[in-house]
């Protein structure tokens, strides 16, 4: 959960963007081959600006961690102004997508094997010393101390969805490590203990359902029992796989699926149409992080289950915010084909979960929404990169590359950054650029197991 319940507010295009999703022939500029994962860009100027998007990025992970920790601080103001003193704050889901970032900053050489292994050392050994709940991290901590930090009054104890994002990204390090160096396969031994801890069955609250929080002081007293759809596919597809706290698949039919009633009332928008319910108020989508922070390790192409092909879902997903940008039903200066983009993020007045629709478009842009698309709509994803990149830089761009949110209706360009909207950019880009974390993730076996479990196909699975 993000602030204000993130998870609530928490056609020749078409036929391309879904023809990639089942192996079709693509076109030049989406060419990827399927030997070394590589893309060909259109031209120089994208691969340098793509690449540059992504180093700087990177660094909100590294030069902008927190020191003691090596995590990810949950936010960082390029003012330096904190309202609630709360710099040295760190978060367990932005971390999860920090250490998937780690991995692209090794391969992309931004930095070497070496450093980025004692990095993610002293992420681990963090890890291991602060506060759990039955195996599952709070959503903040104290980066100083490893203590819990309420994220709000009754939420002091684990979150089980967070946690879920840790553990996706730190299996994908485990896979990276684990046939390397004495060092490297200590690293991925202590992350496999880290993931085994995670019991998963004490959060159904024996019922079958995830529960989103517990709390040693207040029990279940938040009351949030997980159900879809929303961003929080990875934290079932994580519970059916765990080797030792693993919940059996009517937990996923019965609590995420709602025995079938997340396929009623799909949303959508004009013809392009989803396969399922997104939750909250919107009738368009959810916000579009939605179609990122469970696929950063979870590859959705040709992934189905019996509810939905999540590689077609997610491109219409981000397909819809982009016709929705491109129509600007609501007239806001600046919208367009080549600045386009809703999500939960930084707003005019604190924090919004930003969508398509009448009530919750509000004019503002945030860059995340189109660039962590990448693997989804490519040429639309582009168009708008290099639109900020090139004509906007000097309003949009910071140490950490683009700022989280910007308004042109009301001339608002906050120079502030959030963790959980820095990473996944650096990881979809590497997703759509080579497969890096994709193929990773769902190269663990009991990810395979889990899958198979749960009733999905994927090309992953023999």
């Amino acid at each position: 959960m993000r602030l204000n319940n993130r998870n609530l507010v928490s056609l020749s295009l078409v036929t391309c963007m879904l023809l990639f999703f089942v192996s079709c022939k693509p076109s030049a500029q989406q060419k990827v081959s399927a030997g070394s994962g590589t893309v060909a860009f259109a031209s120089a100027e994208e691969e340098k600006i793509f690449t540059e998007v992504e180093r700087a990025t990177f660094q909100y992970f590294w030069d902008g961690a927190e020191p003691n920790s090596g995590l990810a601080r949950e936010r960082y103001h390029n003012d330096n102004v904190y309202p609630q003193n709360d710099k040295h704050i760190v978060t367990s889901g932005g971390g999860g997508f920090g250490v998937m970032a780690i991995l692209v900053g090794i391969e992309r050489k931004f930095i070497t094997r070496e450093e980025g292994r004692q990095r993610l050392e002293k992420i681990v050994g963090f890890l291991e010393k602060a506060d759990r709940f039955h195996g599952v991290w709070p959503h903040w901590w104290n980066g100083e101390t490893g203590k819990v930090q309420p994220f709000s009054r009754y939420d002091d104890g684990g979150d089980l969805v967070e946690s879920s994002f840790m553990i996706q990204g730190l299996l994908c390090v485990r896979q990276y490590f684990q046939q390397g160096t004495t060092d490297e396969k200590a690293l991925a031994a202590r992350i496999d203990k880290l993931w085994k801890e995670v019991d998963f069955n004490w959060y159904r609250n024996e019922k079958n359902v995830l529960y989103w929080h517990w709390s040693p002081n207040h029990a279940w007293r938040m009351n949030f029992p997980v159900r879809g759809y929303n961003e929080c596919l990875i934290m079932y597809i994580l519970a059916a796989s765990s080797p030792t706290h693993g919940v059996p698949a009517e937990v996923y039919h019965e609590g995420w699926a709602q025995n079938g009633a997340i396929n009623q009332n799909p949303s959508g928008y004009g013809d392009i149409k989803l396969q399922m319910h997104h939750q909250g108020d919107a009738t368009e989508s959810g916000p579009l992080f939605w179609a990122h922070y469970s696929y950063l390790g979870l590859d959705p192409r040709g992934l189905k289950d019996k509810y939905a092909d999540y590689g077609k879902e997610n491109t219409n997903h981000a397909l819809i915010h982009y016709r929705w940008c491109v129509d600007n039903p609501k007239k806001f200066k600046g919208y367009g084909p080549d600045s386009w983009g809703l999500t939960s993020s930084y707003s005019i007045k604190g924090y919004a979960g930003h969508a398509p629709g009448m009530k919750r478009d509000i004019g503002v842009i945030s860059p995340t929404a189109a660039l962590s698309s990448f693997p989804y709509t490519p040429k639309e994803s582009m168009a708008a990169m290099k639109n900020w990149y090139l004509n906007k830089k000097d309003k949009l761009w910071g140490p950490f590359g683009f700022y989280d949110a910007f308004s042109e209706t009301e001339n608002w360009y906050l120079p502030r950054y959030l963790a959980i909207d820095q990473g996944p950019i650096v990881v979809m880009m590497e997703n759509y650029r080579s497969g890096l974390l994709w193929k990773l993730f769902m190269s663990c076996p009991e990810i395979q197991t889990g899958l198979k479990k749960l009733g999905f196909e994927s090309p992953y699975l023999k």
